[in-house]
């Protein structure tokens, strides 16, 4: 399969390649496309055929769900059975964005995108190209990260190419996207709603929504049978090169690789003295961190480094997706 490669303008993006982008689509291909996340893998999410090649051209295990994307909220409704008021309240407040809600399915959602459980995550995007790819297609579309399955997430399309090249159809190229971490996942099937997923948006701001969220899912074995949302698996978002995560400034850790003959990359926030080290030095706000992180792993991945140390961010809610990303890339 040849993949073929459109540039698309990330706030206008031009009618052309979007009607091609969707006929690849509704005709049970693979498209990958830009959202505010990260690049995403889409299919029709009505068609298992379609959902299927998904998960082979990622090397995805068949029990770890997809996030559904609509283009707007009356047209969530083709793929989830019921729609509580805390969804309404938080559809208004947060779509399009970042935020997946996880609800009851309908039972034209293939088991396929669900992992075989009973509840589908859904969301609409807020990236302009992703919206209008969405409108022009006129199906409900399954995708995640458009990357091999468990590396490092596409902020841009030519990661998208590192990965997938030839075993997908298409790929839109709207420039790199400006989030760079994934959606928040929301449980609305249990009381409170629980935290399934830290991502852009923040806990505390959705409480300012709904009230009390729990938080503090587990992370799940791979053997694991049905998973409600994506993003669970203890081990995820991971470079090939071994990652290390240390609280502080990480100086000790690399100071302790470096003296066993090891080269040595350090993700920081701060300036450094060391040599013989690749630094990268990384935005102390955390809007600027996850638009800046997944990138800097790439870079890294092919540095030709023994070890990257990444020095965890704070433990603060506005930290905790940066945080969990990084736990999740060093898990074993």
């Amino acid at each position: 399969m040849k993949t073929e490669t459109l540039a698309v303008a990330p706030d206008r993006p031009d009618a052309e390649p979007i009607a091609r982008a969707a006929a690849v689509l509704r005709a049970g291909g693979l498209v990958a496309f830009p959202t505010e996340t990260v690049y995403g893998l889409g299919a029709n999410a009505l068609d298992a055929g379609a959902v299927a090649g998904i998960f082979a051209a990622k090397g995805r295990p068949a029990h770890n769900p997809l996030i559904v994307h609509v283009a707007d909220t009356a047209s969530v409704f083709s793929v989830v059975a019921s729609w509580p008021e805390t969804a309404a309240r938080l559809a208004g407040r947060f779509w399009p964005g970042p935020l997946t809600l996880v609800l009851p399915k309908r039972p034209a959602v293939p088991d396929a995108v669900t992992g075989g459980g009973p509840t589908v995550a859904v969301r609409v995007p807020a990236h302009p190209a992703a919206l209008a790819l969405l409108r022009a297609a006129g199906v409900p579309v399954a995708a995640p990260s458009a990357n091999r399955s468990g590396g490092i997430s596409p902020t841009r399309a030519e990661h998208v190419l590192l990965g997938l090249d030839g075993r997908i159809d298409m790929i839109l190229d709207a420039g790199p996207v400006p989030g760079g971490l994934e959606s928040t996942v929301l449980d609305l099937t249990t009381s409170p709603p629980r935290l399934l997923r830290p991502g852009l948006l923040s806990p505390r701001e959705i409480e300012k929504v709904i009230g009390l969220v729990t938080r503090g899912s587990r992370p799940v074995a791979e053997a694991e049978v049905v998973l409600p949302s994506p993003g669970m698996l203890s081990r995820h978002y991971a470079p090939r090169t071994p990652l290390e995560c240390a609280e502080g400034d990480g100086r000790a850790c690399v100071e302790e690789l470096l003296r066993s003959g090891l080269r040595v990359a350090w993700l920081t926030f701060g300036p450094a003295d060391l040599r013989d080290v690749v630094m990268v030095p990384m935005p102390r706000d955390p809007a600027g961190y996850a638009a800046r992180l997944y990138a800097a792993l790439h870079e890294l991945d092919a540095a030709g480094v023994d070890r990257i140390v990444a020095a965890l961010p704070p433990p603060a809610d506005e930290w905790l997706a940066a945080r969990d990303r990084l736990r999740r890339a060093a898990a074993p």
